[in-house]
């Protein structure tokens, strides 16, 4: 395994230096779900939520907190992203929505974490919206699902999982 990037010879948290790597298309893709009881998703499908469209909103939010990883996660390095799009898939059978982010950008380092952020924020405005009707929500399985660009090229969870 690789040593922590984050930190110097001395164990000291730094932001890793980028500045010699190249420049490359990166593109990260991160997903999550939000499960609820079944009343609730239903309220969400057929747009009766008193708030609004509850998925547009949590989209909407989910770019939002993509642009602004770099504020919440302290040795982040800002990225001028040229892409996201958040996707939502309602999944009555478990009572749940799965939400999938996905990043991009032309730059010296990955959009992972943009991804991720996306993603938690998504499903945490969505619980959020209907936590009037339903506290006991659950946001599960969030995780990296692929990234490709840069010195270490291509990552699928699905590949790694073998």
């Amino acid at each position: 395994m690789s040593k922590l990037t984050h930190f110097d010879q001395d164990g000291q948290a730094h932001m890793v230096d980028v500045g010699n790597k190249d420049i490359s298309h990166r593109i990260a893709i991160a997903q999550g779900t939000i499960r609820m009881q079944a009343d609730t998703l239903d309220m969400i499908a057929n747009g009766e939520h008193k708030k609004g469209d509850v998925l547009a909103i949590a989209r909407i939010a989910g770019i939002m907190a993509s642009k602004k990883a770099a504020d919440a996660i302290p040795l982040c390095h800002p990225l001028a992203l040229t892409k996201v799009s958040i996707e939502f898939t309602l999944a009555p059978e478990t009572s749940s929505v799965h939400c999938i982010a996905q990043t991009e950008v032309h730059a010296k380092t990955g959009v992972e974490i943009e991804a991720l952020h996306a993603v938690q924020v998504s499903l945490l405005t969505i619980y959020d919206m209907c936590k009037a009707v339903d506290r006991g929500m659950i946001i599960a399985n969030v995780c990296l699902q692929h990234k490709s660009g840069g010195k270490s090229d291509v990552f699928n969870l699905d590949e790694n999982l073998t």
